[in-house]
């Protein structure tokens, strides 16, 4: 089941360890100050302007710390908010507004500062015929979160994790080269165990790897940390033979000349390991 763009298993269980993690034994505070239940409204405040993303979250939320919580979205997941614009309304019994709201604003206030990052580049490299897309560089347990969230700000998802795709990496290629193994080797090695349909990339540091991986039948490389005048030339001569993409160090200033070069992919580990939260708060009422 799918929900908001999330795997709803995954959702609720990711949301249960954070409840678990904050209030393992109840809520120590709230509870003795308030025994029986208690109607209560709250609203969650932009405070400063960005992009939304994480409505599931925040529902899931409060509906694991009270079934009977009502949360009312005022936007949607992607929509750009100004500061003081109200994001959700939540009603319900007041101790489970309480006991979740940090654990229900962490989760908004990191996922929004993802999208809004990602939405930034997005628009800095409008126009031109590239993409941008995430890496494995999430914060652990959370990655599939992360990754929903650069959707949501426009960007896109590379391999979700070792699994799912192939990336011979520098790492791959020393231990190769002590066994006396060739890239080519290790391309039809590769060829030859994994699944017809999974795409075969190489991470490249300089253009004589770039010769050695195209005629080695990669389908995909990875230009790590190239400059841009040595980039330029890495994609003239993968044009039309491989799918292209350029990494490492690319920031906000830097991104539209990169992708001017003409690859396919810009990916930025920054999108999720370092984007800043977006400020939001919940107020009752």
């Amino acid at each position: 089941m799918v929900h908001g763009g999330l795997l709803t298993l995954e959702l609720e269980r990711v949301v249960a360890a954070a409840l678990r993690e904050d209030l393992p034994w109840g809520d120590l505070t709230t509870e003795p100050l308030f025994p029986e239940p208690l109607r209560a409204c709250a609203e969650v405040l932009a405070k400063r302007p960005g992009v939304i993303a994480g409505i599931p979250v925040l529902e899931a939320v409060f509906r694991q710390l009270s079934p009977e919580v009502r949360t009312r979205p005022e936007v949607a997941d992607g929509a750009e908010v100004e500061k003081g614009q109200v994001v959700a309304v939540v009603e319900g019994d007041g101790r489970a507004l309480l006991a979740g709201e940090r654990v229900a604003l962490n989760f908004l206030s990191h996922l929004s500062g993802v999208a809004t990052l990602t939405r930034r580049y997005v628009q800095a490299v409008a126009g031109l015929p590239c993409r941008i897309v995430d890496t494995r560089k999430n914060t652990p347990g959370l990655r599939v979160l992360e990754k929903y969230a650069v959707r949501v700000g426009g960007g896109a998802n590379h391999r979700f994790g070792l699994s799912d795709g192939v990336l011979v990496k520098d790492n791959h290629l020393a231990l190769l080269k002590r066994q006396g193994l060739s890239l080519r080797q290790a391309v039809q090695r590769l060829r030859a165990r994994v699944p017809h349909g999974i795409r075969i990339q190489v991470e490249v540091t300089d253009l004589d790897q770039v010769d050695e991986a195209v005629e080695a039948g990669a389908d995909a490389l990875l230009f790590d940390n190239m400059d841009l005048p040595t980039l330029r030339q890495a994609v003239a001569r993968c044009r039309g033979r491989v799918l292209t993409e350029a990494s490492g160090g690319i920031t906000l200033e830097t991104v539209r000349a990169v992708a001017e070069t003409g690859v396919d992919l810009i990916s930025v580990g920054a999108l999720t390991h370092s984007a800043p939260a977006l400020d939001l708060s919940l107020e009752v009422r």
